[in-house]
């Protein structure tokens, strides 16, 4: 049986929703790094309403006839703010409502990125910003982005626990002890040293990229570097905090 297309008095068919009706569809990007040993996200400060003026994360609308999917889309934002490729993108969730955008009914859908400290300039409209004063002392982000990056840092912290990404937010070549430094700034603690090395190179996800200038004193560490394609390694238990 036919199924019928009627619809309640005054109400718009799927096929009949005009061009003011039809959502927005935008891609966020909350792109960490760590600066001076700090934790940092990049915020751009809007320029035209809704929110002039106002901090947000970095996103735009899919560009239909460039970006393929929206993954495309979110490189293509990341690459615009930062000037560089992300070692490491992950989708993290939609956002969306009738009510986030004074523009009508939205959705957003987002990634979050981490990258080393890039060595380009950025643009004069964005800012790195500690990811905790992002939340607490940046002013009121714009739409829902506080809540946005609130999600995000709860989900890299978390993961963090039992995965190698803090590797991807170093410049390579590093050495295990500036890596066992970029988990303690993420997780906002001390890492016990004990076991980090061998666990390290267990993952099999670093490869030696030669040792350090010799030193002073005492033998020059190995640097490391990821290995070609390599996925985040994930570990059968969390880190320990260091004993007092």
């Amino acid at each position: 049986m036919r199924k019928s297309n009627t619809s309640a008095p005054g109400e718009a068919t799927p096929n009949h929703v005009t061009a003011e009706q039809r959502p927005i569809s935008t891609v966020d990007v909350v792109i960490f790094t760590v600066r001076q040993e700090r934790l940092c996200v990049l915020l751009t400060r809007r320029a035209q309403p809704p929110f002039a003026r106002r901090w947000a994360l970095p996103g735009g609308f899919v560009h239909v006839g460039q970006d393929a999917d929206l993954l495309a889309c979110a490189q293509r934002i990341l690459r615009g703010k930062t000037g560089v490729q992300s070692p490491y993108l992950e989708q993290l969730g939609s956002w969306g409502s009738a009510t986030r955008d004074p523009r009508g009914w939205s959705a957003t859908h987002v990634y979050f990125a981490l990258i080393p400290p890039p060595d380009q300039p950025l643009a004069p409209d964005a800012q790195w910003v500690e990811a905790g004063a992002a939340l607490t002392g940046a002013g009121p982000l714009a739409f829902d982005h506080a809540d946005i990056l609130a999600t995000a840092l709860a989900r890299l912290r978390a993961k963090v626990e039992y995965t190698s990404l803090p590797a991807y937010l170093l410049p390579q070549p590093f050495t295990l002890p500036q890596l066992q430094r970029m988990y303690e700034v993420v997780l906002g603690r001390a890492v016990d040293k004990s076991g980090f090395r061998t666990r390290m190179l267990a993952a099999d996800f670093l490869q030696e990229a030669g040792q350090e200038a010799a030193a002073a004193a005492g033998r020059p560490a190995m640097r490391y570097r990821l290995r070609e394609n390599a996925r985040p390694a994930y570990f059968p238990r969390t880190f320990a905090p260091r004993a007092r």
